[in-house]
């Protein structure tokens, strides 16, 4: 999906097809998520619930991954000491009474991927609930200046602003290249889907392929605070994942952020789905 030019029909307003298929596996993904995160009890390892991730995925038909389940447990959520890629990978941490917990999965199906993010807690957690409802906020300052078509590295750096005036610090910087989103698109279904250092190897033959056709054009597949993301959104589909951390706690939700090249504003970008835990969640909490 190198452009999206006609995101939903113009006379029902529908989601096209392509796009019926990037929301499906990622409601599947956050299905996922909801039914891991139901069964997550004291003493249970971060590898243990990237595992029952992986189960029940494969249960339903996915064969390839963008990359493999994480799972973060406690002060990890906030990725308290991270220095190296490989503390990302799942550890032996045990989850405890009243600890956040971060589910992170991208499965592809169908040839179709999704990459998400699923914040919950063990029991009662007032400083992770108010995390989470904070990150309403950043969900709609990001939909609004994509729309305005501001370029990609001033979005990230009025994200980062919005978080300071919370009174948070910005997790998504101890992500590689300090992305706060990256490109998505279909992924070539083959018999074997090989990994490598945790990601679909299919997927990052994609990416590095729009980083490369990206380069020539002066756009970038991921989302930074660096100059190679100085530059207005383009049309694709972008996993967005704004992350906060407070002290020894985080929360983020991930989700496919539609971008296309349309003038109206509306359809110029807009999230592929508004069902979701996260929102959910801000709906419910507004009408109580």
């Amino acid at each position: 999906m190198a452009s999206v030019t006609s995101a939903t029909s113009a006379a029902t307003g529908e989601l096209t097809a392509e796009l019926r298929g990037f929301r499906e596996v990622q409601r599947l993904a956050y299905a996922c998520a909801e039914a891991v995160a139901a069964q997550l009890k004291p003493g249970i390892t971060e590898r243990a619930a990237a595992r029952m991730q992986r189960e029940w995925l494969r249960e339903r038909g996915v064969r390839d991954w963008f990359h493999l389940p994480f799972a973060w447990f406690g002060d990890r959520t906030a990725f308290v000491n991270f220095r190296v890629p490989l503390q990302f990978f799942p550890t032996h941490r045990e989850l405890e009474p009243g600890m956040p917990f971060i589910l992170d999965m991208a499965p592809v199906h169908n040839g179709f991927t999704a990459d998400i993010g699923y914040s919950g807690c063990l029991g009662l957690n007032p400083v992770h609930d108010r995390l989470l409802a904070d990150l309403e906020a950043h969900r709609e300052l990001i939909l609004r200046e994509v729309r305005e078509r501001r370029p990609l590295r001033e979005i990230y750096q009025d994200v980062e602003r919005l978080m300071v005036r919370q009174g948070y610090t910005n997790r998504h910087r101890a992500y590689p290249f300090g992305v706060i989103a990256h490109k998505i698109d279909r992924v070539r279904k083959g018999r074997w889907s090989p990994t490598l250092f945790g990601f679909g190897a299919q997927s990052l033959k994609g990416l590095a392929s729009d980083a490369l056709h990206g380069h020539r054009e002066g756009w970038s597949p991921l989302w930074s605070p660096y100059t190679f993301s100085d530059h207005p959104p383009q049309p694709g589909l972008w996993a967005v994942e704004p992350h906060l951390g407070f002290r020894g706690t985080g929360a983020k939700f991930e989700e496919i952020l539609v971008v296309t090249d349309s003038k109206d504003p509306q359809e110029s970008a807009f999230w592929l789905d508004d069902d979701l835990p996260h929102v959910r969640r801000w709906q419910e909490e507004k009408a109580a």
